[in-house]
Formats: C-alpha cells, structure tokens, sequence
C-alpha cells in the first residue's frame, strides 16, 4: 500500500490507510494485529507433563468468554519448526491448566519464563518461583501470584496452522486476601497489560469510572454527547492514587500473600 497525501480526505475525522490482510505479509499481520488490539491480559499458564514437571509461560491472545459457565480462552502458538509448544502438549493430555495473572513485582519473573526452556527444564524453578497446590486439578498454581484460576479443558480448535485455541473452565479462583471484599469486589489489582510487538507492555494503575449510560439518562441530557456534570465521572486522579498506594504499600511490605479461595 502507499500512504496517502495528507489531502486525500475520505474520511472528515482521519486520514485511513487501508490495508487487506490476504495480500500482507504474516509477519506484518500479525504486526497490525498485535499492535492494534492493545491492552491485551496476560494469562501466565502453569501445565504439567507426563513426568510431573511444570511448565510455565506468558500468552497475551486470552481472555474470559463467558460467566455461566465461566470459560476463558488462551490461543498457543506453535515452536518456530511448527511442533506444539509444552503448554499446548500438557493441555491436550491433562485436560487441566492454571492461569495466574502478572503483576508488577512478577514481571522479571514473567519474562525470565518466556525464554526458549529445554523440555526437561522447568520455568517456574529458573523464575525463582514456588509452586502452590491446586484445589480442583493436580496443577499447581503461582504461589507468588495474587490471583490464579484453576482451569479444565472444555475444548480445543486448531486456528489454521499457528494457533491452538484452547477454552477452559474456571473451577476455582484464588485471590490475595487484600484485593477482595466480602461482597467479592476487587480493588488495588493492578495486573500488568500486553502492548504491542515485539515488547511493549503496560501498567494498569491509570483508571477512571464511567457508569454505563442507559437510555433514559442519554434522553435526559437532550441526546446531547456532552460529557455528564452530575459528578459520575470520578476523578482520575484520585482512583490514581488509591491504587499506586496500595501498589506501593505491597511491594514496600514484600510480605507473603494470604490468598482468598472461591469456587465458583
């Protein structure tokens, strides 16, 4: 494609470059993509082989899909010779993986396991992590992390020939006791986001509120696209500074996390 002349004025708000997928490159592709659909969660997956090793290892293409059931996806990539990575392997025969969410004081740890290991090594060991029993499956979670989701395979698709899209179901959440309220409301979690390629990330600790606009309200301000001035908006700078506190207060602290189990 040739960008156009800042003149060429299609469109009254950007000037858009067009670019078809079928005729770019993959490695382009996948450029846009990852570069495009930002922030995306990291899922940091525990699996286990056939020998009781586990295995550790960043996906940032997942998400949650679904509450009832809870379900969530992680798409795998295959190795640069197109044989299955460990993760997606130990799945498939286990039918069970953990997902643990990163945050900030795990990120060193998180990059460390994104490294090329040898089968027979494990990441969580070379990552100076511990491993924590699960509750449901016989693969442990993060003891490190605040939050971790026990997962069993509900199935798997192959995407082309790059990707194994794997679903799995929530069976048991485990949450750091000073995120999570007694009415399950969680605060000062600040899980770190994927940006994009080849190695650009984000921290989530810049927030605001804004509650969901209902058609009456919309109707009450004239369909006016005007920002509220009834205060909803809460201030950014506050919600800011409650969650780099509590952020602060926990890496200062460096103490072991007390965990909150909830099956779902």
């Amino acid at each position: 494609w040739a960008r156009p002349p800042r003149s060429d004025l299609q469109n009254p708000f950007n000037t858009i470059v067009h670019i078809d997928p079928a005729t770019t490159a993959h490695r382009d592709n996948y450029k846009l993509l990852t570069n495009l659909v930002v922030p995306r969660p990291i899922a940091w997956v525990t699996s286990q082989n056939e020998q009781g090793l586990v295995n550790l290892a960043p996906f940032s293409f997942f998400n949650a899909v679904s509450s009832k059931p809870i379900y969530l996806i992680i798409s795998v990539g295959r190795n640069d010779d197109g044989s299955e990575k460990d993760t997606a392997r130990n799945i498939t025969r286990s039918g069970e993986f953990v997902v643990n969410l990163v945050t900030d004081e795990l990120l060193d740890a998180m990059n460390i396991s994104a490294a090329d290991f040898p089968g027979e090594e494990s990441e969580l060991n070379a990552a100076g992590l511990h491993p924590a029993a699960s509750q449901r499956i016989s693969v442990p979670r993060i003891a490190e992390a605040q939050a971790s989701m026990e997962c069993r395979l509900f199935s798997k698709q192959s995407l082309g020939i790059s990707n194994t899209l794997f679903i799995g179901e929530v069976v048991m959440f485990h949450v750091a006791d000073h995120l999570i309220d007694p009415h399950f409301h969680i605060s000062g979690f600040a899980p770190i986001g994927r940006m994009g390629s080849p190695s650009l990330y984000c921290r989530t600790t810049d927030r605001f509120d804004l509650p969901r606009m209902t058609y009456e309200r919309y109707k009450s301000r004239g369909g006016s696209l005007a920002a509220p001035t009834d205060g909803s908006l809460t201030s950014r700078q506050q919600m800011n500074s409650s969650c780099d506190l509590r952020l602060l207060e926990q890496i200062v602290r460096n103490q072991p996390l007390a965990s909150l189990v909830v099956a779902p």
